[in-house]
C-alpha cells in the first residue's frame, strides 16, 4: 500500500482543469468496501486516487469530443467599439442574445457587451429598477442611449476560446469568468462565433454544474 499522496477529504478535488469533482471522505470509501464481498488490500489513500483517475478517463471517454467550434453560434452579427448604445440594444435584440463579442475593423474581439453592462452605463441593477428609472427621467435615458458608444460600456479583454477547444479547456474558461457567453476566435484572434454557456452545458447535459 502507499501512502496518501496529499488529497484533502475536506476539499474537492479539480486538479489542473478545474473541474469540480466530489471528494471521497475516508468513512465514505470504508462504508463502500463493506459492500465488496472479501478482503481489499488497499488503503483509502489508493482507493481515493484511483477514483480520481476514473472520474477523469469518464469525462474523457464522454466529452472527448467536444469542441468549441461544434457548439458555438456562428455567423453572428458582432458589434463594433463605436456603435452608439441605442443601435447595440437593438442588434443585440434583433439576434435574441444577452450579450454580443465588440470587434475592431480587422474583425479582432476587443470586448464584450453584456446586458449586466448596458443596466451598470444607466445606472440601474435590475430591469425593474431601470423601467423606474425611465418613467422618472426619460431624457436622461435617451441622452444617455445615444451618445454613449459601446466602447464606453463594453467589458474590454475579455475571455476568448479557440475553435479547437476542449471540454475541459471550455470548463476552466467559464470558470474564470460570469458571463454567459463567450467569443470564440481563430489562431489569429479574429471573431468565428459565440459560445454560449447554456449551449455548452445543454450540450454535454451538465445544467446543474456551472
Amino acid at each position: 500500500m502507499t501512502k496518501d499522496r496529499g488529497f484533502d477529504p475536506e476539499t474537492p478535488h479539480t486538479g489542473d482543469d478545474d473541474f469540480p469533482e466530489l471528494e471521497l471522505s475516508d468513512e465514505d470509501i470504508l462504508d463502500a468496501m463493506q459492500y465488496i464481498p472479501g478482503f481489499l488490500d488497499i488503503s483509502t489513500a489508493d482507493f481515493r486516487e484511483i477514483y480520481h483517475y476514473a472520474h477523469r478517463h469518464a469525462l474523457e471517454r464522454l466529452f472527448g469530443r467536444v469542441r468549441a467550434g461544434s457548439l458555438m453560434r456562428a455567423g453572428i452579427e458582432p458589434l463594433h467599439p463605436d456603435t452608439i448604445l441605442q443601435q447595440a440594444i437593438a442588434v443585440m435584440a434583433r439576434q435574441g442574445l444577452k450579450s454580443l463579442p465588440v470587434v475592431d475593423a480587422g474583425n479582432r474581439v476587443v470586448g464584450i457587451l453584456t446586458e449586466s453592462d448596458f443596466l451598470r452605463r444607466l445606472q440601474a441593477d435590475t430591469f425593474l429598477e431601470l423601467l423606474l428609472r425611465l418613467v422618472k427621467d426619460i431624457g436622461s435615458f435617451r441622452h444617455r442611449c445615444h451618445e454613449t458608444p459601446v466602447s464606453e460600456a463594453m467589458c474590454a479583454a475579455p475571455v476568448t476560446i479557440g475553435e479547437d477547444a476542449g471540454f475541459f479547456t471550455i470548463i476552466k474558461a467559464f470558470h474564470r469568468h460570469d458571463g454567459r457567453s463567450m467569443p470564440v476566435v481563430d489562431a489569429g484572434g479574429l471573431l468565428r462565433g459565440l459560445l454560449l454557456r447554456k449551449d455548452f452545458l445543454d450540450a454535454c447535459h451538465l445544467e446543474n454544474l456551472l
